[in-house]
């Protein structure tokens, strides 16, 4: 009988659940969203219940699309969004209150204190830019605010994680507490050398160590499933690794110097650096993107935090689009934008400005503008971003782009690759599967439990859908890419002006 994998990608959107065959073709696949709670503004909020019962129904739905039985599982791989912050009861299995999600902007003063201390030095150690995305400046903010919390720190009664770790405890029935080095990278919490929690950071926003999970490989059988959790069988859960580097190993960037980009809620370009750790540098961060045999993979990391939920915000704020999808064909009916630009600087903006005081603006409008040049200016900016973040990376790690391999839900989108294209004036190449980031997670669990035998192996399996060449000149790329920079300087430091 076959066998398959079975992936988790718990995302900012949803839970998604994929099955995959030993050719890394997706036999099934479901998806369940969860609700996005905005509290205040610049705080996001998900419901750590909800994220378990959606990823549960996601999982009992891949089943049955694809007749396939629990049985037929030899392991799991759990890719999920990174940093967002669980705190739960041990004893209850409870959360207490929401989790706070990556983007949430309301540690900032936090992240301020730690710069003004040893920005260089906190740095230099974790890897990671002191920013409100850090868990760790999200469980001081809830020592400092939460009186649930502080009464449970205070009884021992508590336990800390991000989603992978809550997911895993789960689907365990609470037999392991347990994340993964590149899940620990980007919390603040690591040491990037040592591969151990940082003692000084603890020691400055006081963080019990007790209620951290243990650091383990990124593929491994962490345990197995409860029979209770999980469609009455044990299977080995055998892959962890954040979303980002999963979808790096996905697109099968094993080499160093080899670049992805994620088309998501935000976007994210990583490179490989291979075995050597490079430290944060001009606004890239430097996470680890996997461990597999007791070897260390490490990247540098430039972050858009908000890229595709600018579409969702023309379909759910703006109302000029029903679906995503709506965007493509409203920008294809115009030559280009008439000068418009989208900042899409809904919490901020990322790699290079990391500017948590910038907010969104559309500028260049005139009367003649239209829905459909809103709409085109909007995937543009998405394009725009990732320049930004591989003009660092060509600038800093002396890295030179030949192809750019892209994923995510952005990546469907032939408007945006092409335009994608053309303002990096190299090929986009997109794979025939752009579910990446899962696939990452389902060949660490894959290659733990023998199920591929070799890296060589599922590097053989990464297959070309399209590459995109561009078409425009190199003059007309740089007038554009000066005009998005103009636009950026003109919305960084909005809440500092009031």
């Amino acid at each position: 009988m076959p066998r398959y994998i079975l992936g988790i990608d718990q995302s900012t959107t949803g839970a998604k659940a994929v099955i995959f065959d030993h050719q890394s073709r997706i036999v099934s696949a479901a998806f369940r969203e969860i609700t996005q709670y905005y509290p205040q503004p610049g705080w996001v909020e998900h419901d750590a219940n909800e994220i378990w019962d959606a990823t549960v129904t996601a999982i009992a739905e891949a089943f049955k699309n694809g007749r396939i039985s629990p049985e037929d599982i030899d392991a799991i791989g759990i890719a999920n969004q990174r940093d967002t912050t669980v705190l739960w009861n041990k004893k209850t299995g409870e959360p207490i209150g929401r989790a706070i999600v990556w983007l949430d902007r309301r540690t900032l003063p936090i992240c301020e204190q730690l710069r003004a201390k040893d920005r260089a030095g906190i740095e230099e150690r974790t890897g990671c830019l002191i920013l409100p995305n850090d868990a760790a400046t999200k469980i001081r903010w809830l020592i400092e605010n939460d009186r649930t919390v502080q009464k449970g720190l205070a009884r021992s009664e508590l336990l800390y994680g991000t989603i992978d770790t809550w997911l895993i405890w789960k689907l365990s029935d609470g037999a392991v507490h347990v994340t993964d080095y590149s899940n620990a990278s980007v919390t603040l919490l690591m040491n990037a050398r040592t591969l151990r929690y940082d003692d000084w950071i603890l020691n400055e926003l006081g963080i019990p160590r007790e209620i951290l999970p243990e650091i383990r490989g990124s593929g491994e059988v962490y345990a197995y499933t409860s029979p209770d959790a999980f469609f009455g069988v044990r299977v080995p859960i055998a892959g962890d690794i954040g979303d980002q580097q999963g979808a790096a190993l996905g697109q099968v960037c094993l080499k160093p110097g080899m670049v992805k980009n994620t088309y998501g809620t935000g976007s994210f370009m990583i490179v490989n650096t291979g075995h050597r750790y490079v430290p944060p540098v001009g606004g890239l961060f430097s996470p680890v993107l996997w461990t597999l045999n007791n070897e260390v993979t490490y990247g540098l990391e430039g972050m858009a935090d908000v890229s595709g939920a600018a579409i969702q915000w023309l379909r759910d704020g703006l109302g000029i689009i029903h679906e995503s999808g709506e965007a493509e064909g409203l920008a294809s009916q115009v030559p280009d934008t008439q000068g418009v630009y989208f900042v899409p600087a809904f919490v901020g903006l990322g790699a290079p400005h990391f500017d948590s005081y910038a907010r969104g603006t559309i500028i260049g409008v005139t009367r003649a503008t239209t829905k459909h040049h809103i709409a085109r200016a909007a995937l543009e900016a998405i394009a725009y971003q990732t320049r930004d973040a591989f003009e660092i990376m060509r600038r800093e790690a002396g890295v030179e782009l030949q192809a750019l391999r892209v994923d995510g839900g952005g990546a469907k989108s032939d408007f945006l690759m092409q335009f994608q294209a053309d303002i990096l004036g190299v090929p986009v190449e997109r794979p025939v599967i752009t579910e990446t980031t899962v696939l990452g997670a389902v060949y660490l669990a894959g290659l733990t439990v023998g199920y591929w035998q070799s890296l060589e192996e599922i590097e053989a399996n990464w297959r070309l859908d399209c590459r995109f060449e561009p078409r425009i000149s190199e003059h007309r790329r740089e007038e554009l890419y000066r005009g998005w920079q103009r636009a950026a300087r003109r919305a960084s430091g909005w809440l500092k002006e009031q």
